[in-house]
């Protein structure tokens, strides 16, 4: 039985009857009843998170790695996702700090894979046979789990007084401190800081000498007030820093930028201070 070929408009050709006709409405159902059938379940992906655990209140046992498997087909793309998963539907012991979810407050910051960054903004390897391992940022006391004690580098950074100071204050409150565009600009790649310690934590001069050295997280506040046109006190700024090991400790090993999860540079910054105060210095041997 011959088909019957007629040309609609724009030139489409449509078939009725014969063996190609019926060919095309059968491949035309197969694809209709394939869109409205519920979509199969995709096979699972399984990935192994190898997680470092410490309980305080079991203060006999040492600290372990804990493993978990996740189905990464029923979790978000990020660590956190993975993380927030465990703890919801595997493990509610699990502690660790979280809170924005978009890289801006710095509570999750933690070792991942070898280096400091932030849970929220990490991807997830999805190669299947490469185990996660997640470990509290190094060489901090730990207060349990993934959650590391910041009392110290809260304290030092408290220590660096980090906010305006003005040596006459009889027009605050009253106007704007005003600042030009160019002065403004040195503020770029300083203010973004969100104090999350992965820079501080995997600088080597700071596990040695944490308890005097500033580290690059605080050195690079204490530069972003010094170079504030608006702040009057830059020269006692530099003075807090005239000693052996607050500003010296440093050795440009640069573990800092790379671990900057903001995509800041501490080193540069620290860098730059020190060269201030060689300024500083000969100006008060002068004096």
């Amino acid at each position: 039985m011959a088909a019957a070929v007629t040309v609609g408009r724009a030139g489409f050709v449509s078939f009725r009857g014969g063996p190609l006709g019926v060919a095309v409405q059968v491949c035309r159902r197969a694809h209709a009843a394939a869109a409205a059938a519920p979509a199969t379940q995709a096979s699972a992906r399984i990935k192994t998170f190898a997680v470092y655990r410490w309980n305080p209140d079991n203060p006999g046992e040492k600290p372990r790695m804990q493993t978990y498997e996740v189905d990464l087909n029923k979790c978000g793309p990020m660590v956190l996702d993975a993380l927030i998963k465990i703890k919801n539907e595997m493990d509610a012991t699990l502690t660790f700090r979280r809170s924005c979810r978009e890289g801006i407050c710095g509570s999750c910051a933690m070792n991942i894979d070898g280096g400091n960054t932030l849970a929220c903004t990490k991807r997830i390897d999805t190669r299947l046979s490469k185990v996660a391992k997640i470990y509290p940022l190094p060489h901090m006391y730990v207060v349990k789990d993934l959650v590391p004690d910041l009392s110290n580098f809260y304290a030092q950074y408290k220590a660096i007084q980090p906010y305006l100071k003005k040596k006459d204050e009889s027009k605050q409150g009253k106007e704007q401190y005003i600042q030009s565009i160019e002065d403004r600009e040195k503020l770029d790649g300083l203010y973004e800081c969100i104090l999350c310690a992965c820079c501080s934590t995997s600088c080597p001069s700071y596990w040695w000498n944490g308890d005097k050295y500033l580290g690059p997280a605080v050195l690079m506040q204490a530069y972003r007030w010094m170079v504030d046109s608006r702040d009057d006190y830059t020269e006692e700024r530099l003075a807090q820093l005239e000693d052996p090991f607050s500003l010296y400790r440093c050795h440009t090993i640069m573990n800092c930028t790379k671990a900057c999860p903001k995509g800041l540079n501490p080193g540069k910054a620290i860098a730059e201070i020190k060269k201030m105060m060689a300024t500083y210095k000969e100006k008060a041997a002068s004096a």
